[in-house]
């Protein structure tokens, strides 16, 4: 269908019949019109040159409806839409899905121009209502065949990801782009105060940048140093997500608030094991839901997702409670439900008290004393700090607090509470507190980075391998571990390399476990896909268990951990005996979402948690390490920028030990070490791994006697300055600190020759 002028160029069309009333309209506000009928069609036309005319910016408006999207031109953007999205869709393992994140993206992208243009050409060009009509159900239906064909969230299977990304930039893009149009159809010179916008709002986020390229260096007492011969983040570092406001990247998820229950709940649990609870319910409506202790369970019954989370709530023992007799819990109990109506709460405890809790002896066949000596041509050399004059031989005390995908940057992005209390840690003369700048992941998940850390391997080489707790158990700590995610960490991870699942790793290494309340339906789903995006550990909303954070119910355990673990100690010391030193590990999921706001949830409470540390004493005789196993890797700035791939190889390290820790760690490096440096000092700056992280585990476990060689492999002693990442045992994909060639090629120089 063509259009053409009944006359010169002074007469414009505006509308066809079928929106004759918007034309009416603008006729009485405007210019007298004429009209022309062409193929069926009635033109309305305005004299664009009328002296009564006043609205000019409208003529803009006008011009752009003159343009007819041909029906084949907005057919081929559709089919670059739905091709580009469906190849977006491409689903492997792990690996493949690194190493085609790139491709992915830009296939994501590519979609989204295509229909940003055609829903343009929707509001702003003239088309017929019936086509107008098509293309929008034409659109739908390419979005629900898309999201039929896959809307998982796994790796094998990541459309809802995907469409996650999509929205991501759909949305903001097209809304953008509409807020344009508007003003630009009702204002005049709206180009020129546009310009004048970006040139501001360009200076503005440049400036901004710049900061945030520096505040990127920054940590809690120092800053990352480019100091000569070490490694440097690779490509160009640009925090771009700096510049969203917190809470930009999921605003549209809903309150990152926990809902109240609706009756208030008192429940708590004497030295007797006597479970005493007050509601406004009566007790016909009160029930108590015994929470299986998982502990003992064998390999075969934590497999996650499938099995684990079903076990738990099929062991679950509900008793109707009475507030007329005592309801007395099992010495093994650590947590229960307490129901009242509708609503309900967790109770926990540390059972049985440490004072009742046997000396563990490891059976002989899997003492980790012997399988790590055993493997070795010779016993190691070993050195005893009492040795030193004057020297702390009280064995110290490690709590260890993992957050996943928590780059060194995004904590203090999102944890500004936690950061500022970190800083008054550091108390030279009772503890001091460190900071690993270039500490670097050794893979792109959990999997590697954990089992680095937790066994001293990627790929453990040895049957029935154990994780590092039992090392401390095997060593007289008492060892407890919190897992917040309804997995059990050997079972995911090293499951496979065990010749039976009947082996109960938790009964082997651990004294208290606590899983089984965050198996709960509330949190854990246990149909559909447990880790989704709106619901389960993963989810980028809050995440609520009965009315608190999750993470809330884990440091109450942690809490009562310490304090059981801390009076013991008091009592042992005040009758001169030897104190049972504890080992703790706890494990927090909220930085493992795509928007990287969740994490902020956990500010507040890890914040409080850091000033208890700080104020009771504890850290004169206790580790504290707060870690991460990688950054953040899911998320808009990971699949586009270099600075997400950057933070994604940077995890958070932090560290506190205690003053004669620090002062016999100094010592020790000035007599036996190849450089005479503060060994805290040089790590600070040197390129480190989770190995590092491993062998100061077992360095903290065998004290005050150590292996030489941990002791030259651990955080304690100066590692090599100028270490790549081929020596530091980081693969060549995951690479992201490397010497720059410059400094390579200065040294790679032959010497000149002299001669006399």
């Amino acid at each position: 269908m063509s259009y053409s002028h009944p006359s010169s160029g002074d007469l414009l069309p505006l509308y066809s019949s079928s929106n004759s009333e918007s034309a009416s309209s603008l006729a009485e506000q405007s210019a007298p019109l004429t009209t022309s009928t062409q193929d069926g069609l009635d033109i309305f036309y305005y004299d664009v040159s009328s002296k009564h005319h006043t609205h000019g910016s409208r003529n803009k408006c006008v011009n752009l409806l003159l343009r007819v999207p041909k029906p084949a031109f907005i057919a081929g953007l559709l089919a670059i839409f739905a091709t580009s999205y469906l190849l977006s869709l491409q689903a492997g393992d792990l690996l493949f899905i690194n190493d085609h994140l790139g491709i992915i993206g830009a296939e994501i992208i590519v979609s989204v121009i295509a229909l940003t243009i055609v829903t343009v050409m929707l509001y702003a060009s003239r088309m017929r209502s019936n086509t107008r009509r098509g293309t929008l159900l034409i659109v739908a239906c390419i979005f629900a065949a898309l999201y039929c064909y896959d809307h998982g969230e796994r790796f094998e299977h990541h459309g809802f990801y995907n469409l996650l990304v999509f929205l991501a930039i759909f949305i903001p893009l097209n809304l953008a782009i509409a807020l344009f149009y508007v003003l630009w159809c009702k204002i005049d010179n709206f180009l020129a105060y546009f310009a004048a916008f970006l040139a501001v709002g360009g200076i503005s986020a440049c400036v901004s940048l710049v900061h945030y390229r520096r505040v990127f260096d920054q940590g809690t007492l120092g800053a990352l140093q480019y100091n000569l011969g070490e490694c440097e983040w690779a490509g160009r570092n640009i925090p771009f997500v700096d510049l969203l406001p917190a809470g930009t990247q999921n605003f549209w998820a809903g309150s990152m608030y926990c809902r109240p229950e609706s009756q208030q709940i008192k429940a708590s649990v004497d030295g007797n094991g006597v479970l005493r609870v007050a509601c406004e319910s009566d007790d016909r409506d009160v029930f108590v839901d015994v929470l299986p202790e998982t502990r003992e369970w064998p390999l075969k019954d934590k497999d996650m997702w499938h099995t684990f989370n079903h076990l738990v709530l099929k062991r679950v023992a509900r008793l109707p409670y009475s507030s007329s007799r005592p309801f007395v819990l099992n010495e093994t109990t650590q947590a229960v439900v307490v129901r009242c109506g509708s609503s309900s709460t967790i109770v926990t405890r540390v059972s049985p008290p440490l004072a009742k809790l046997p000396v563990y002896v490891p059976p002989s066949d899997s003492d980790t004393r012997a399988s790590n000596n055993s493997t070795l041509a010779r016993k190691p050399a070993r050195f005893s700090a009492s040795r030193a004059p004057q020297m702390q031989l009280q064995r110290p005390n490690v709590i260890y607090l993992m957050l996943d995908a928590v780059s060194h940057r995004q904590f203090y992005r999102r944890l500004p509470k936690s950061a500022q209390v970190l800083k008054t840690i550091h108390r030279p003369g009772s503890h001091r507190l460190f900071e690993l700048y270039r500490y670097h992941s050794v893979g792109f998940s959990t999997d590697n980075n954990t089992k680095a850390a937790y066994t001293g391997e990627i790929f453990p080489t040895n049957p029935n391998p154990l994780p590092i707790w039992a090392y401390y158990r095997d060593r007289g700590y008492v060892t407890a571990r919190i897992e917040t995610g309804c997995e059990d960490w050997v079972k995911e991870y090293i499951g496979r390399k065990f010749d039976s699942l009947d082996h109960s790793v938790g009964n082997r290494s651990l004294d208290y476990e606590l899983s089984s309340p965050f198996c709960m339906p509330e949190y854990y789903p246990t149909v559909g896909n447990a880790f989704g995006n709106f619901k389960g550990p993963y989810s980028i909303i809050a995440r609520c268990l009965y009315g608190r954070y999750v993470h809330d119910w884990a440091f109450d355990y942690l809490y009562q951990l310490r304090s059981e673990f801390r009076e013991n100690r008091a009592k042992q010391l005040a009758h001169q005996k030897d104190a049972r030193p504890y080992m703790v590990t706890t494990t927090f999921l909220e930085g493992h979402e795509g928007t990287g706001e969740v994490l902020g949830t956990l500010d507040g409470s890890l914040a409080a948690f850091l000033e208890s540390m700080r104020d009771s004493g504890e850290l004169n005789d206790t580790v504290l390490i707060v870690a991460a196993d990688h950054g953040l890797h899911m998320g808009l700035n990971f699949a586009f920028l270099q600075n997400g791939r950057i933070e994604h190889q940077n995890p958070f390290f932090a560290m506190s030990v205690p003053e004669w820790l620090h002062e016999f760690s100094e010592e020790y490096q000035a007599a036996n070490g190849s450089e005479s440096v503060s060994p805290f000092a040089a790590n600070e700056q040197r390129l480190m791994t989770p190995f590092e992280t491993h062998h100061t585990f077992r360095v903290l476990a065998d004290w005050p006697e150590f292996e030489t060689d941990s002791w030259r492999r651990s955080l304690f002693a100066a590692q090599k300055a100028g270490r790549t990442c081929e020596e530091a045992g980081i693969g060549a994909n995951f690479c992201m600190c490397k010497i720059p060639d410059k400094w390579k090629q200065k040294h790679s120089r032959p010497a000149k020759l002299t001669t006399k």
